[in-house]
């Protein structure tokens, strides 16, 4: 039985994914704030690096930005640390990273992992999360980076937000309603983790977002559509969500498209490539 060490194993995904690989024969362990493993005596497989805090949780000051930063690269280079004094490897390091690494912008332009980080808060903190990543390279470690887009789960998250006022019966559009709202299932993010771990010829970045590329108007008129409510109110202009949510609302009403071709070429089959299906299955 392979072992996965799984960081951030506590949160969203790192639950969903832990009982995943559980299912499928893993044994897993959890690496966190509670659950310090010694890696110099606790020989593991892979590692699966998923501890960040949410960007989303509190308005970005500084000392916000500071800890979005750190919880993301600390924890890689104590595991780095680590695993440099144990005497045995593990076979891969396998980082979250986020969209957020083309930066927020609006844009038609498709990005792929070619494209370079943006130089805005959030693509300089990806590219600092992918360059902890890339010092296990240093060792002789395969690594993989997971750029993710919005994961949609029937477990709180994005999508239980976006839910709420649909269901009162207020559901719009956010600003100009054109950007685009790159998104994943959890299923299908935890089928690429697997595939990370089990296909050995992946290496380097890959986009973790569904084929189906669809703008936040037609993001959130689906929602409102699968959930049998009126989609009519006019659009949260964006000065509204600057004054709420301040530099952070640039998440909310900006957006591009985001290429999936990279890992479905390396020979991922999406469950749900398009919104309605996934929608579907969750609600």
């Amino acid at each position: 039985m392979e072992t996965v060490l799984i960081s951030g194993g506590t949160g969203l995904v790192g639950k969903h994914l832990g009982n995943t690989l559980k299912n499928k024969g893993y044994k897993v362990v959890v690496f966190g704030r509670t659950n310090q493993v010694n890696l110099e005596r606790t020989p593991v497989d892979y590692i699966i690096h998923l501890a960040a805090a949410n960007i989303g949780d509190k308005r970005w000051t500084a000392k916000r930005k500071q800890l979005i930063i750190d919880s993301r690269v600390k924890t890689a280079e104590l595991i780095y640390e680590q695993i440099k004094q144990s005497p045995t490897k593990p076979k891969a390091f396998i980082s979250a990273s986020a969209i957020g690494y083309y930066g927020c912008i609006t844009s038609n332009k498709i990005f792929c992992e070619t494209d370079s980080s943006y130089n805005d808060f959030l693509g300089n903190t990806c590219r600092l999360w992918e360059q902890s990543a890339e010092r296990f390279e240093n060792l002789g470690i395969r690594t993989v980076k997971l750029r993710t887009g919005v994961v949609l789960t029937q477990q709180g998250g994005a999508l239980a937000k976006m839910i709420k006022p649909i269901r009162l019966g207020i559901g719009s559009a956010i600003g100009s309603g054109k950007q685009y709202l790159p998104w994943i299932h959890i299923d299908d993010l935890c089928g690429i983790y697997i595939k990370a771990i089990e296909d050995t010829q992946m290496r380097g970045a890959y986009n973790a977002v569904a084929p189906h590329h669809i703008t936040n108007k037609e993001f959130t008129k689906t929602l409102a559509h699968a959930l049998r409510k009126p989609f009519w109110f006019p659009n949260v202009p964006a000065m509204f969500m600057k004054i709420l949510f301040g530099e952070m609302s640039d998440i909310l009403v900006k957006g591009s498209r985001v290429s999936s071709e990279k890992i479905k070429a390396a020979g991922y089959n999406f469950t749900f490539s398009d919104l309605s299906s996934a929608l579907k299955d969750l609600l």
